[in-house]
């Protein structure tokens, strides 16, 4: 791969990047960490007085992980192949509630890659107990003249 696997190989950018760090990462499977910080904006309407993050910002985690594993396959940043787009989400699991302070640890094996479109599995875990399993396809749209 020409370019080592970053953060900055998805356009994702903060608030909106929910991964912090890339573990490991393999031909068909990436680890990855995001800690969820008790300031998240989120917080404040998630439930006041009972925070819990959102469960689509669980799977965000997947979804952006995978999206790194899309450039580590394709071996460069996915940003100059096209725009990483989720196209299906079949069969979401939510399992734990994730709350403040906690570090979700992201794992995401690619299934199976058909013209064009990655099939991938992501599995977000707590203090080691499954939060959230859910089956997913991403594939690179094309990015629009004119922007960045």
């Amino acid at each position: 791969m020409a370019n080592k696997l970053s953060l900055t190989s998805i356009p994702h950018r903060p608030p909106f990047l929910f991964v912090d760090e890339i573990v490991e990462v393999q031909d068909r499977r990436i680890l990855t960490k995001k800690y969820v910080d008790p300031e998240s904006d989120f917080f404040r309407g998630h439930y006041p007085g009972q925070p819990v993050m959102p469960g689509v910002l669980v799977c965000e985690s997947c979804f952006q992980s995978g999206a790194l594993l899309i450039a580590h396959i394709i071996g460069s940043d996915v940003t100059s192949k096209g725009i990483p787009v989720l196209t299906r989400i079949n069969d979401a699991r939510f399992k734990q509630i994730v709350r403040p302070g906690q570090t979700l640890n992201v794992e995401v094996t690619l299934d199976e890659e058909l013209d064009g479109a990655y099939f991938l599995t992501g599995r977000a875990k707590v203090e080691g107990k499954l939060a959230v399993r859910v089956t997913f396809v991403c594939m690179l749209a094309q990015r629009e003249e004119g922007t960045a």
